[in-house]
């Protein structure tokens, strides 16, 4: 965690391995689908990105017939 992490009120949980077993895609499979890398996509997955692209959340919510929301959840710090 970096010192900006640590000023930070809370954390974004990704939720993209749930909406993966919903819909049963693999993650290259998806990754080929919104037209970015395997790896991209893990560190999607994994929350180890400073940020998403709109149009990467649009590519996203479209092949998994879902909301923004429904991919990322803000848990403020106790």
């Amino acid at each position: 965690m970096s010192d900006e992490d640590e000023t930070l009120p809370g954390e974004i949980i990704v939720h993209l391995d749930v909406w993966l077993a919903r819909r049963k895609i693999r993650s290259k499979e998806l990754a080929d689908r919104i037209g970015v890398s395997e790896q991209a996509l893990s560190m999607i997955k994994t929350g180890k990105i400073k940020g998403v692209r709109f149009s990467t959340l649009i590519a996203l919510c479209d092949a998994l017939d879902c909301q923004p929301g429904d991919l990322f959840e803000f848990r403020r710090k106790q």
